[in-house]
């Protein structure tokens, strides 16, 4: 399938010309940058170079000229009687998506969309904060390049970008890790034992299930739903006695649920009054789509909570940088713990973060548009299938649909035929069974990756279902 990008939607995606370069190499730069920001994909038809000399104002002579030179360094190729292709140097890499337990191998190479994986692409300007990173690594290749708890650097930009949403933080509360789960790992073994007992939302996250599993801790399960997070049962869930609790209260992987100030502010209330560690999961707390998050950190709420996060979701899960938010009187539990893991995260990347942070201390205006559009295009299953039924997150990666029938293995089977790959509602359960009535579509991808999707998951649903 090629995309064709028109010349106004070229046109809206390349930045301002105003830094003195030549008009053709201006948009060489910017079409090559687009390219390596994942904003034109491998295949793309571009433009005819009249089309975009009517949409730009420029001279034929100078669209030819950067065609040519994008041509050049490898980043598009002329097809007779297919226009200008975008090519990405090498060819794409296959795979590539978030490691869940149950998606450890590569799609198939006949595979429509994993939409197992709820991770979106890089952002706009990626390419940019490497160079500059790549421009500020001799600063420090004349050390050992040992940063075990962080850079620095990083650790105050994680820590003033905490303290600007409403959680006064310092920098040594701040100990980067190579993601959230990493995090996670490092608080668990710093601070629990093993068989303690711990609270967990269900459905939540399956690498953070598995971890858990794998680290012997007793999970006891919290009920939670797309309609709202249910606080009587994270109560009763209370009084079985767990020493901590993981949460996810911001855009909730998989149901999209954002407690507000009122439901934070009761939680904090329930940790102290049962004495429960509250460990909160913050991977998109940046993730608004529609109006800025108006709660404030659960950290603001709880004091004595952990918070992880990481910038997988807000900028690019290839990163592999994240951290924990820990009180001081902690840290050096979490900073022990750490260090058993491995000796720190990437300078490169860390250095990267630091700049994409300084620019865009959340998610990019253009990420939040390329992620509504694509949200709107995987609510069209409600035109399809009318009797699935989901409450529209205000932001977060992925819808949480409830299904007529408890068919959700059998739907993953039916898709995954037709080139479509999904997880299952039970991949997201703490007992590993028992929410077939549920099946979780992430928008994460662009849209014209996900607008064939949607058809193709309404006929194998309408198999599974019979019809």
């Amino acid at each position: 399938m090629v995309t064709r990008v028109s010349a106004a939607r070229l046109t809206g995606l390349l930045g301002s010309r105003d830094d003195g370069r030549p008009a053709y190499q201006w948009l060489a730069d910017e079409v090559i940058g687009l390219v390596g920001d994942g904003r034109l994909l491998h295949g793309a038809r571009l433009p005819s170079e009249r089309d975009l000399v009517s949409a730009l104002g420029l001279s034929r002579t100078t669209v030819t000229r950067a065609y040519g030179q994008i041509r050049e360094r490898g980043f598009a190729e002329a097809r007779h009687g297919s226009g200008t292709l975008v090519q990405v140097p090498g060819g794409v890499v296959r795979g590539g998506g978030e490691p869940l337990p149950h998606n450890l191998d590569l799609a198939p190479e006949d595979t429509v969309a994993d939409l197992r994986s709820a991770s979106p692409p890089a952002p706009t300007g990626l390419t940019a904060a490497y160079a500059e990173g790549l421009a500020r690594l001799p600063s420090l290749t004349g050390g050992m390049g040992y940063f075990p708890f962080g850079l620095p650097e990083l650790q105050e930009v994680i820590a003033d970008r905490y303290t600007e949403r409403g959680a006064p933080t310092t920098p040594d509360q701040i100990v980067v890790t190579t993601g959230a789960l990493s995090a996670l790992v490092a608080v668990l073994h710093g601070l629990l034992r093993i068989g303690d007992r711990v609270a967990i939302e269900t459905p939540s996250y399956p690498n953070s299930l598995e971890m858990m599993r794998d680290s012997r801790m007793r999970m006891i399960p919290a009920p939670i739903s797309s309609d709202g997070a249910d606080l009587e049962g994270v109560e009763q869930a209370l009084r079985h006695g767990p020493r901590a609790m993981l949460a996810l209260p911001d855009f909730h992987n998989p149901t999209g649920v954002y407690l507000d100030d009122e439901e934070r502010a009761r939680l904090a209330h329930l940790w102290q009054q049962y004495d429960v560690l509250g460990i909160v999961d913050e991977t998109n707390a940046e993730m608004w789509l529609d109006v800025p998050a108006p709660a404030l950190p659960m950290a603001a709420h709880s004091p004595r909570c952990i918070t992880v996060g990481s910038a997988a979701k807000t900028y690019w899960g290839g990163l592999r940088v994240g951290w924990a938010r820990v009180p001081v009187p902690m840290v050096q539990a979490v900073r022990h713990a750490r260090l058993c893991l491995d000796l720190g995260a990437a300078v490169l990347e860390q250095l990267v973060l630091v700049e994409l942070m300084r620019v865009n201390g959340s998610l990019c205006e253009n990420s939040r548009s390329t992620l509504r559009e694509s949200r709107q295009v995987m609510l069209g299953l409600q035109a399809e299938l009318p009797d699935w039924q989901v409450v529209c997150p205000r932001g977060g990666l992925g819808l949480w649909w409830r299904l007529p029938r408890p068919r959700s293995s059998a739907l993953v089977a039916a898709a995954q035929r037709r080139g479509v790959l999904l997880a299952s509602g039970s991949s997201f359960a703490v007992e590993g069974r028992g929410l077939e009535t549920y099946v979780r579509t992430p928008y994460a991808l662009y849209a014209d990756r996900l607008r064939p999707t949607v058809p193709l998951i309404a006929e194998a649903w309408r198999e599974v279902a019979g019809e």
